[in-house]
């Protein structure tokens, strides 16, 4: 059994053509690199239609992993577009004390939750069209938040981040999604 100590839970919310599925793919691939030994990603199967919210989930661990259910109290929520924060409560069941990271062009003091979590900000769409990001004429902005991400949990580097994301893709477009992980790392505001 997982020692709940150990065990960080992670949820994404974002829109279908996002990448959230492949940011938590990839997010544990990378937790593993850095020697966490219990991982696992995951999706939410609903209507997973271009434009509707989806969600999707990761598990990192110190040790195995048995749990099967779905997340329902995460420790981090990484939301990939904040218009969906008018329609889904990102927050609900998220732990005290947890963290939450917005695709958004406010700084973390704009936000202000009934909950007492650390707010992290980044623009990962206009580093997502930055770096030529887009399919459909539409941002990708799974790469860029991923490069938010270990501003609020050491489980996960941004070096091991970039190595996973080079590996996915190939060439110029890797080259791409590397470098747009690292302007969102670099681009990340922190709230207190």
């Amino acid at each position: 059994m997982t020692s709940t100590s150990s065990l960080v839970e992670i949820c994404f919310h974002g829109r279908g053509g996002q990448g959230a599925v492949t940011a938590a793919n990839l997010l544990v691939a990378a937790a593993l690199r850095d020697g966490n030994k219990g991982v696992q990603a995951f999706p939410f199967f609903g209507a997973e239609r271009r434009g509707a919210p989806v969600r999707a989930f990761a598990r990192i661990s110190d040790e195995e992993i048995n749990l099967r259910s779905e997340v329902y109290n995460p420790d981090v929520v990484i939301v990939l577009d904040e218009s969906i924060m008018g329609i889904v409560d990102v927050l609900s069941g998220i732990k005290d004390g947890g963290a939450i990271v917005i695709n958004t062009r406010k700084s973390p003091d704009r936000f202000s939750f009934s909950k007492q979590v650390k707010v992290a900000t980044v623009d990962a769409t206009d580093i997502a069209i930055k770096n030529n990001l887009l399919v459909g004429g539409i941002p990708v902005v799974n790469t860029p938040i991923l490069g938010a991400v270990p501003r609020v949990l050491s489980r996960v580097t941004l070096d091991s981040i970039q190595e996973v994301v080079g590996e996915k893709w190939r060439g110029d477009l890797a080259e791409r999604n590397v470098k747009a992980t690292k302007e969102a790392y670099e681009r990340t505001e922190v709230g207190e």
